[in-house]
């Protein structure tokens, strides 16, 4: 069974404890994405050691079966929690759409100054999700994962460096900026643990070999 299912109630109540908690929110934190600090390179280790490895089986995905983006707080969806979480000196209308701000992207290092040309990753696709176990989720489950705030999943990223990106796994992508690396596979490894699903021998592999040196 998931990991998750039995914190899934507190899911929105982390979410919103963090935007009391993050006094600087709607102005922004700095320039770099505020992805929620990963498990270390020792403890994702051990994480990616105890993951069921298996083919992955991509019969019957869907997007849609992922629902996104769904209310975070007030008008605020999961796009706009994030754009004002990883950017720096946002500022939204009452809509919550981000009229003015930066961006760093963490995967390129380039910075924007238009949410247009942002988007929000899901560090481990959907559709890898999908190929490794949430094929067996209910739809309520899936939603879960596709708007998980709490949890490394989700970071504010250059549009086409995440369309280049697709639903490719460490083995077959990484982030072009080669600092970022340890923390990406630390990211991956533990949203993997969390939902309890498995990887494949090639990502394994990448994960391991990039992890030994972190």
């Amino acid at each position: 069974m998931p990991k998750f299912y039995a914190r899934r109630r507190l899911s929105i109540l982390a979410a919103l404890t963090g935007l009391i908690a993050s006094v600087g929110l709607f102005n922004g934190p700095t320039a770099s994405a505020a992805l929620p600090t990963p498990v270390s390179a020792a403890t994702a280790r051990t994480y990616l050691a105890s993951l069921t490895v298996a083919t992955e089986v991509r019969t019957g995905y869907d997007r849609d079966l992922f629902p996104t983006w769904i209310t975070i707080s007030g008008t605020c969806n999961t796009r706009e929690y994030i754009l004002k979480r990883d950017g720096s000196n946002v500022v939204v209308n009452s809509a919550c759409t981000a009229t003015s701000g930066s961006w760093y992207s963490v995967y390129d290092g380039a910075t924007w100054t238009a949410a247009s040309d942002v988007d929000i990753d899901h560090l481990v696709p959907l559709a890898e999700a999908w190929d490794s176990g949430a094929r067996n989720w209910t739809t309520a489950q899936r939603q879960a994962f596709a708007n998980d705030v709490t949890r490394p999943q989700l970071l504010a990223v250059t549009d086409n460096v995440n369309q280049s990106k697709g639903d490719q796994d460490p083995a077959e992508w990484m982030p072009p900026l080669s600092s970022y690396a340890c923390t990406y596979v630390r990211a991956w490894v533990q949203v993997k643990y969390y939902y309890d699903l498995s990887v494949d021998s090639a990502e394994k592999s990448k994960l391991s070999s990039v992890l030994s040196g972190c």
